[in-house]
């Protein structure tokens, strides 16, 4: 029963992450489009309004104008829409999810025995999740100076941007090397996504209120404000669809069990900023088909890196396994978990489906049992202790 309850919450919590990030995300994307449409009012006293832009469109059967103020109007109304609590809400769940799949039980889920570095690879389940949890602390602070040191006035974005780039692909290299690779593909995602809800919690929220309390008091706003909470929503922007691509890469342990997975990490987040700015200049008129077909080459790319090997994988493994053999071996080191009822306490139904009772179940998922053994990331945590050489009969199974 309390396996089922963990997996229930798990169910509602995983829902509710869901629906924030889409609402969170889908208005994020809608106001960098209206941005980036606005043209020029046609009418004067739009423009002796004050009035910077304006954008007609239409949905749903009816059409709407709006407008964007270069700076106060006149009047302000109390009744502003405000974009924070689907922010809040998307990283609080995201953590909360974190927290039950992996920080429950982080020496299956967060300790890498096959970690370049011993002390990593010899971490006790507390010290993972402190160093987890440093992990994502040390990347907002890292950021956040970045965005504080070299560009504070917004003059030098290029080159913060640059700074950005090369730190993630630090925090790729080394979140594989200190975690298993499931855990870093989704560790980098939550650096990211843990930038993009502090952007909008200590900057951007913030210098909203002070311009929308100075305009009421009848003072000039500071325009540092508005240019600092630019700068941050075009970083989140960008950060968008590598962090989605990496939440859900859970689910995919050909690009996270890879030995150079932090390669094919770092080309996935540049791909997904690439085909980000395609469209953020598309919806400025301007059409670079350059950015998605360079970003379409990185996933190429990333397809060749992470491919496996047919040649490397059946190396010295003999003749070919008997069927015997191989029910064995799964019997021994994957039933526990992958059964319709599972033996261990920490499963009320078999993980992502995989049930392995019998030699149909065994062969419908012979490619993927092969891929995950093969890559090291079954068993999990080899806590079943898996030799090289039985892992050799699974690559060499062929019936």
């Amino acid at each position: 029963m309390q396996a089922y309850i963990i997996e229930f919450v798990n169910l509602l919590l995983r829902w509710l992450h869901v629906i924030a990030a889409i609402a969170w995300i889908g208005e994020s994307i809608y106001f960098v489009m209206l941005d980036n449409g606005l043209r020029t009012p046609k009418a004067a006293e739009d423009r002796e309004k004050g009035i910077f832009g304006e954008m007609w469109a239409v949905h749903g059967g009816g059409f709407y104008h709006n407008q964007k103020y270069a700076t106060a109007p006149a009047k302000l109304p109390n009744d502003l829409h405000w974009s924070f609590w689907k922010a809040y809400t998307t990283w609080l769940s995201g953590f909360a999810l974190f927290v039950i799949l992996y920080m429950v039980n982080p020496g299956f889920y967060l300790v890498n025995p096959d970690s370049n570095w011993a002390w990593a690879a010899n971490l006790t389940g507390w010290q993972a999740n402190l160093l987890a949890l440093g992990f994502l602390l040390g990347g907002w602070v890292v950021y956040n100076e970045l965005c504080k040191r070299i560009s504070p006035n917004m003059e030098r974005d290029g080159l913060l941007s640059i700074a950005v780039a090369v730190m993630m692909v630090v925090v790729a290299y080394l979140s594989t090397q200190m975690f298993t690779g499931r855990a870093a593909f989704l560790l980098t995602g939550a650096v990211m996504a843990t930038a993009m809800s502090a952007n909008v919690f200590f900057w951007i929220i913030p210098g909203q209120r002070r311009m929308v309390k100075a305009m009421k008091a009848g003072e000039a706003p500071n325009p540092l404000d508005g240019k600092r909470g630019k700068q941050r929503s075009v970083h989140n922007t960008y950060f968008t669809l590598p962090v989605v691509l990496l939440m859900v890469s859970n689910h995919y342990s050909f690009i996270y069990a890879h030995e150079l997975s932090w390669v094919v990490m770092v080309l996935f987040i540049f791909a997904g900023a690439l085909i980000r700015q395609f469209f953020v200049l598309m919806h400025a008129g301007k059409i670079q088909p350059a950015y998605p077909a360079v970003g379409v080459g990185l996933i190429l790319l990333a397809f060749w890196v992470a491919a496996p090997s047919p040649r490397a994988a059946v190396e010295g493994a003999g003749d070919a396994p008997t069927q015997a053999q191989v029910s064995g071996l799964i019997e021994q080191h994957c039933t526990q978990c992958h059964a319709r009822n599972p033996a261990h306490a920490g499963f009320s139904a078999p993980p992502a489906g995989y049930a392995f009772d019998s030699w149909e179940d065994i062969l419908g998922h012979k490619a993927s049992i092969q891929q995950v053994v093969a890559s090291r990331y079954m068993p999990l945590g080899n806590i079943t202790n898996m030799s090289d050489e039985e892992r050799d009969i699974i690559a060499a199974w062929e019936e």
